[in-house]
């Protein structure tokens, strides 16, 4: 099993250390909802197609990610509460690389 540490800052503010797997191909938004750190119904409500930005997250430490893919990239561009370290969660699939990541959940929406 290899599992990697990350911390997630819910909608309240709340700070969450939480332990991911990198081998079971789950993308940050579906550790958001195992973890039930958002609200049903307010994170992932287009299924991780990246299609509503409703996992918009914020990098507070980026260990490693991924590029930005053109999807990505054009879907935060119609968001709301965009900054510059905003990233959707359904694009970022656990990996070992992402030891230390940190992150917020942006509002909704």
């Amino acid at each position: 099993m290899s599992d990697i540490n990350i911390k997630i800052t819910d909608r309240e503010g709340i700070v969450h250390d939480v332990v991911a797997p990198t081998d079971m191909s789950m993308n940050l938004m579906e550790i958001i909802r195992s973890y039930e750190l958002a609200e049903e119904g307010t994170i992932g409500v287009c299924g991780g197609m990246a299609m509503c930005a409703s996992c918009q997250v914020y990098v507070i430490n980026d260990p490693g990610l991924e590029p930005m893919g053109d999807e990505e990239d054009a879907m935060l561009g119609e968001a709301f509460h965009v900054k510059e370290n905003s990233r959707l969660g359904c694009q970022l699939h656990m990996a070992m690389a992402m030891e230390g990541l940190e992150v917020e959940i942006a509002p909704y929406p």
